[in-house]
């Protein structure tokens, strides 16, 4: 069962028959290789995973079935692999967004979740802000010890908050995205929401008239658009083209948070490599 009527469109689909992936004590070796590939998936936000970043001697562990799911997704998270990705090129609130992400399988439900973990990073450091995760009776009770987190946000469960699953989209941008990819970078995605107590709207995926993917200044002010071309201009089709984070030229570098252009069919090529060039990414394009 769907677990809205627009699952396709925001991304949800790979979810709503998916069971619980879960480490049998009669596994194969091929199985256990394949829970290995879901923790990654799980607990490093789906972003791309080098041959030589994988934690061999971990793997061996699990595969010798000498450690169990939670060992394995413990250490995970205590490795110099998901502290460079996650911990050193974040903000602090955005780590923990996403700890509570990959580790619990939901959003933050209010500010003080955000502020217990800051302080028991700040009194007894990261290894501990990590255990407090792992050994919670929220783990426990939804994973245990051999179940492979997974994103429990998207449907109603018993002792979970409803203002979870319109949070939830707030990090989550789809099944193939990833959480150091998307445009918003290293910058919080909760926290206003949060210090506000209130709840998120859920997004329309990008190429929508409200595409996540586009951002709005945080100024309040219109976005540039530019018209490079007219009807009179090849086949006469006009696109509307969204582009967030490009630099700008000169020194200092300067980044945008968006920009709307509208250019002719013929022009989008060139244009995306002038994109490219400058960093930037392409939000979204809606045909006028």
């Amino acid at each position: 069962m769907a677990i809205t009527t627009a699952a396709s469109k925001l991304g949800t689909s790979a979810f709503s028959n998916a069971a619980a992936i879960e480490l049998r004590s009669n596994a194969t070796q091929a199985e256990i290789k394949q829970i290995i590939t879901a923790i990654y998936r799980q607990v490093l936000g789906n972003d791309y995973l080098l041959q030589s970043e994988r934690l061999t001697s971990l793997e061996s562990l699990l595969i010798n079935k000498n450690i169990t799911v939670q060992d394995f997704v413990r250490q995970l998270a205590k490795s110099d692999l998901y502290k460079s990705k996650f911990f050193s090129s974040s903000f602090h609130s955005r780590f923990t967004e996403l700890n509570y992400k990959h580790l619990l399988g939901r959003a933050p439900y209010d500010e003080s979740e955000i502020a217990d973990h800051l302080d028991l990073y700040q009194s007894q450091g990261y290894e501990a802000d990590i255990d407090s995760y792992i050994d919670s009776i929220e783990y426990q009770s939804n994973f245990g010890d051999n179940i492979v987190p997974y994103y429990r946000g998207f449907s109603t469960q018993s002792g979970q908050k409803t203002v979870g699953f319109t949070r939830i989209f707030q990090l989550y941008r789809g099944y193939a995205n990833s959480d150091r990819s998307q445009i918003t970078g290293k910058s919080a995605r909760l926290a206003s929401e949060l210090a506000k107590n209130t709840a998120s709207p859920v997004i329309a995926p990008a190429g929508s008239n409200n595409g996540f993917a586009y951002l709005p200044s945080p100024r309040g002010q219109t976005p540039s658009t530019a018209f490079q071309g007219s009807q009179a201009f090849g086949g006469g089709r006009l696109y509307r083209v969204e582009v967030a984070s490009i630099s700008q030229p000169g020194y200092p570098k300067v980044r945008r948070v968006n920009q709307a252009v509208v250019i002719p069919y013929e022009e989008l090529s060139n244009y995306f490599q002038q994109v490219q060039r400058r960093n930037g990414k392409i939000a979204s394009i809606t045909p006028l």
